[in-house]
């Protein structure tokens, strides 16, 4: 600012504009109170019964630290996107959470992208005043991914030269595998020999020590070791999915269950699912009654002929009628278990039956089962070394082979999801509507797979693999399968709130109760508040009038900037608290600098009115530039930092802007109200600067 445009600015107002300005920093200050205490106004309109129209009362927004509320952070897998197309796609999924969010009326749907220092992607939710928590967890989480697969025609196989490798890496792996297990049995250490040869490279430093282990934590071993006698090594090569496995058993016992001291039993057993109407993932159209008489019609049926009830039996009966997504191929088999490996009662029932008997119909949050008991054991532990000596599969040599394989089209470039009926037998469809680039990859995606299927995948399960008669212009496809109308609905209005463009997973939460929130709040306005009272003192006794008139700039200021918070809005988090209090320190900062300034004028022999001009002018170079230094510093920190930071710099910067306006103009035009003749004969009170 040129020094012609600060005379102008600085030089001394005729009364009537002086008066003009009071007037308007008078509505303005009375507008910005409504504002803020808009519902005291509405209760003294109400009990006095005055003829004064109510007011729209603006709440503060409250951050999660004060609201109470929730944070989740969830990490997105992108492990099966291009490196180049990383960031755009965990953009999408802050897109996508942040449409959801907004469905739960929170006060601070903050949701923000954070890369971390290993390359991880995570995602920062803060839902602060949301009632139900679960519910927003369950609702985020569920967010479908929705994927477009083709046929893998990159398939190979190996080469002759690979399967030649193959084979001589593994043949020299055995060999070395014969080689160690002669030391041990000719009475080498155990120790010794695994820190020297073993391949685990988590257990070799401490002689190959796999601690207690069973079934159930790591059962290949576990079923090597079980032939094992304790005190001795195995004789024979074993050989695992990682390679040949030595193994040397040092004791055994029975497992106990840590709360009982109970010792611990597994069952293996098989079951048979009906589910119906309303359960989770769920196909079958039957309703909850009828799901109930046909499994029970199932189990009256096999109970006719009991002495012909047998695996073999059940497992045709599993086929044939289980909604089980993989029954045909498992044939309801569920191996071995523990108690806590089920739902509750699913347990009760299975370890309350007798071996090869058939339960009765249990019910669960999956639908109502028959469980066959085969067998049941108690759990035995084993306290075991190895040493290991890797093999290769083909997998290692070529990688890992996928029928199918993404493309480029996902769910973030979904437009809309309606149902429609199938013209043919009346069923519900969802019909989905792609934006203008992923009508486009559709279309090109079905040009190039005419005569071929292209699979439709949610939450990485296949429910629609169509095979592609022509070119499919327009950007629509239809996704159809056994779907009731609700089942329908609850997809469409799942993938209208945003299918997410990769997977993610919750990795943290941490939760805010109320409370603490409300007791923040009185924290925070009781700092306030004492800030304020101690600078109104600090001012007042040492700048007597000047500081007065400074203090009511300053309640100007306070109303203002609180104003500012409600209309913008700006969410009140602590440390947005903090930076408001800070700033109201600041506001007073101005007011000195200009107080320091006049005084030098006066010292140097100059009346008070010009010491006074002087003073504003001179000090207003301090105060632009610190301010600016100010306000520079906020705007990196609201770029480049997380919510915390960011909410403090907002909350300082405007404080900042608000402070430079009522100390430049509002406090002069305070003083300038004064008859300068008055303040002359006045010296009292205007001593602290005045020599």
């Amino acid at each position: 600012m040129s020094n012609n445009i600060l005379q102008k600015v600085f030089q001394p107002s005729q009364k009537g504009k002086v008066w003009r300005f009071f007037i308007f920093i008078i509505i303005l200050t009375l507008a910005g109170g409504l504002v803020v205490f808009g519902n005291y106004y509405n209760k003294a309109v109400n009990k006095i019964k005055a003829p004064f129209p109510h007011i729209k009362e603006i709440p503060f927004r409250l951050g999660l630290d004060l609201l109470g509320g929730t944070q989740l952070i969830y990490q997105a897998d992108v492990s099966a996107v291009p490196l180049a197309d990383r960031n755009n796609a965990v953009e999408g999924v802050r897109d996508v959470i942040e449409r959801r969010v907004n469905v739960f009326g929170v006060s601070e749907p903050n949701v923000q992208l954070n890369k971390t220092s290993s390359g991880d992607f995570r995602i920062l939710v803060e839902l602060a005043g949301v009632k139900d928590i679960k519910e927003a967890i369950k609702m985020i989480g569920e967010t479908p991914l929705l994927e477009f697969k083709e046929q893998n025609t990159e398939v190979r196989q190996m080469t002759k030269d690979e399967k030649t490798q193959l084979d001589v890496f593994n043949k020299l792996a055995e060999q070395q595998a014969e080689k160690v297990l002669g030391k041990v049995m000719s009475g080498g250490d155990f120790f010794a020999l695994a820190k020297q040869f073993s391949q685990d490279e988590k257990t070799k430093d401490t002689g190959g020590d796999l601690g207690w282990i069973n079934s159930q934590n790591n059962s290949q071993i576990a079923e090597l070791a079980k032939n094992i006698t304790v005190g001795k090594t195995s004789v024979d090569l074993n050989k695992n999915s990682l390679g040949y496995e030595i193994i040397k058993v040092e004791d055994q016992r029975n497992k106990k269950d840590s709360f009982s001291n109970q010792e611990e039993k597994e069952v293996k057993a098989s079951h048979l699912l009906i589910c119906f109407t309303g359960v989770a993932d769920c196909q079958s159209n039957l309703t909850k009654e009828q799901a109930y008489e046909k499994i029970k019609k199932l189990r009256d049926g096999l109970l006719q002929n009991v002495s012909n009830i047998n695996i073999k039996n059940f497992a045709n009966l599993v086929k044939q009628n289980s909604t089980e997504p993989n029954a045909k191929q498992a044939n309801g088999d569920l191996g071995w278990f523990n108690a806590n490996q089920m739902v509750k009662p699913f347990t009760e029932a299975v370890f309350a039956q007798k071996n090869n008997t058939i339960s009765d119909v249990v019910e669960t949050e999956f639908g109502y089962h028959l469980i066959y008991k085969q067998d049941e054991r108690k759990i035995i532990e084993y306290k075991v070394k190895h040493i290991l000596i890797k093999t290769k599969s083909v997998e290692d040599i070529i990688g890992k082979q996928s029928e199918w394989k993404n493309t480029e089209l996902t769910g973030r470039n979904l437009k809309k999801a309606i149902i429609q009926f199938n013209h043919n037998d009346s069923s519900p469809e969802v019909s989905l509507e792609f934006d203008a680039d992923g009508a486009k990859m559709f279309e090109n995606i079905t040009n190039r797979n005419i005569a071929k299927p292209v699979a439709i995948y949610l939450d990485s399960y296949p429910i629609s693999v169509p095979t592609v008669n022509e070119k499919i212009s327009g950007g629509k496809a239809v996704i159809t399968g056994k779907f009731n109308i609700q089942e329908a609905k609850l997809l469409a209005q799942r993938l209208n709130a945003g299918a997410l463009p990769v997977p993610i997973n919750l990795v943290n939460q941490q939760t805010i109760g109320p409370s603490l929130g409300q007791k923040s709040v009185t924290d925070s306005l009781r700092s306030g508040i004492i800030s304020f009272i101690v600078i109104a003192l600090f001012m007042i006794l040492i700048y007597r009038l000047p500081g007065l008139l400074s203090v009511f700039a300053l309640m100007v200021y306070s109303i203002l900037v609180l104003a500012i918070f409600k209309l913008w809005p700006v969410t009140l988090t602590l440390s947005g608290a903090a930076g408001f209090i800070i700033s109201i320190g600041m506001a007073v900062d101005a007011n000195i600098l200009i107080f320091s300034r006049t005084k030098e004028e006066i010292e140097s022999g100059k009346s008070l009115s010009k010491s006074i001009d002087e003073g504003f002018k001179r000090a207003w170079t301090s105060i632009r530039d610190s301010n600016i230094s100010t306000l520079i510093t906020c705007f990196i920190l609201i770029e480049f930092t997380s919510s915390v930071v960011k909410g403090f710099a907002i909350t300082l910067a405007l404080g900042v802007i608000v402070s430079m306006f009522t100390a430049i103009f509002i406090t002069r035009n305070f003083l300038s109200l004064i008859p300068n003749q008055w303040l002359e004969k006045k010296h009292w009170l205007i001593t602290s600067i005045k020599k």
